[in-house]
């Protein structure tokens, strides 16, 4: 490795580089010296929130125990969210919250990865709702904060869960309001805020009619220019501040193909790293459309091989440059790719995930 050569066509440039070891890795682990995560990341700098690529709803109790024996067959490769708000009867929030922290607590919760979604902070029973999950025997992965209308409520909404000795437990948001969405920014770097989710349904009712009905499907979603800017405004505070952009339903439950393709467009078009499951015919198909390629593991896997055999410092590859800002690129894709490989998608080398995940 100690041949180097100039990069850059003109005088000048004096950028160098080692050349890359052989493509071919796979009998080649990686120095145990520094961890590409502490190469990658200089000390206060957020390497980002890392979350199941799946946030799967239920709100009907046998929908819930399914969902749980789901997760629990495929591993943590998405989250369960027990649905406090529109999944409870009117008037029977409290039973809900009740029936919700039994499942917290019981044998389906094999993985630590079930949410719940509360009342809009402003319901007369959120407090309720909120001390009943949280005096649950096992904690929420998450606490979901529906229909905030900005910043404030967010606000209220931590303090009272910090007040009932949830400040441990993260915090996620929809932004379906005109306000949050004014705010999504202050809202994104709010220090309890994990995830925001972008909730179409109520943000195209929000609008009384001027977004028509079609903005709530599968393709309308990605064609209306305010549905469209709402979901960029988001994904760019979430990324902005280290959090994790959800991106909405697709209510066509069970045409796989249209699934496939908006969970696709989200994730490499629109910057989300998340997306809502709202039925189990749902779950594979964004896991599938999240996971990165094989050929983009094993490229990762490659280029992050020779970055840590060359020290961190720029490497040619493949007759392209390479340095620290595209190996946390690659590092991100080599991180999508455990997240997701419990379902079946690609595997890394096992020395490898020994070395990096151990």
């Amino acid at each position: 490795m100690g041949k180097t050569q100039t990069a850059g066509p003109g005088p000048g440039n004096e950028t160098r580089y080692a050349v890359a070891p052989p493509t071919d890795l796979s009998d080649m682990s990686p120095p145990s010296t520094v961890h590409p995560r502490d190469a990658l990341f200089d000390a206060g700098e957020a390497a980002g929130v890392a979350l199941p690529v799946c946030d799967h709803y239920a709100g009907v109790e046998a929908r819930m125990r399914k969902s749980l024996e789901l997760q629990a067959e495929m591993g943590p490769v998405f989250d369960v969210t027990l649905d406090n708000e529109d999944g409870a009867p009117v008037g029977g929030e409290v039973e809900q919250a009740q029936l919700i922290g039994e499942l917290l607590a019981g044998p389906l919760n094999r993985h630590g990865r079930v949410g719940v979604r509360l009342l809009p902070v402003g319901h007369a029973r959120f407090e309720d709702v909120a001390t009943i999950v949280l005096g649950a025997a096992v904690a929420p992965a998450y606490l979901m904060l529906p229909k905030p209308q900005g910043l404030a409520d967010v606000q209220r909404a931590a303090h009272v869960v910090d007040a009932l000795g949830g400040a441990a437990v993260p915090l996620h948001a929809l932004v379906e309001t005109h306000g949050a969405l004014r705010e999504v920014f202050a809202i994104a770097a709010q220090p309890r805020i994990e995830s925001l989710s972008f909730g179409l349904m109520d943000f195209v009712s929000a609008h009384r009619g001027a977004i028509p009905l079609s903005a709530m499907g599968a393709e309308g979603q990605f064609d209306h220019p305010l549905i469209v800017r709402a979901k960029l405004e988001i994904a760019a505070a979430c990324h902005a501040h280290g959090k994790v952009p959800s991106h909405c339903v697709v209510t066509e439950l069970k045409d796989t193909r249209v699934l496939q393709s908006a969970a696709e467009r989200a994730c490499r078009l629109l910057g989300y790293t998340r997306m809502w499951s709202i039925h189990p015919a749902q779950i594979r198909p964004i896991v599938d459309a999240f996971a990165p390629t094989t050929a983009e593991v094993d490229l990762a896997v490659e280029i992050i091989g020779a970055a840590q055999a060359a020290g961190w410092a720029p490497i040619r590859h493949r007759d392209t440059l390479h340095d620290r800002a595209s190996y946390r690129f690659f590092w991100q894709v080599i991180e999508r790719a455990q997240r997701t490989s419990f379902h079946g998608g690609p595997q890394l080398p096992a020395e490898l995930r020994q070395t990096w995940f151990a």
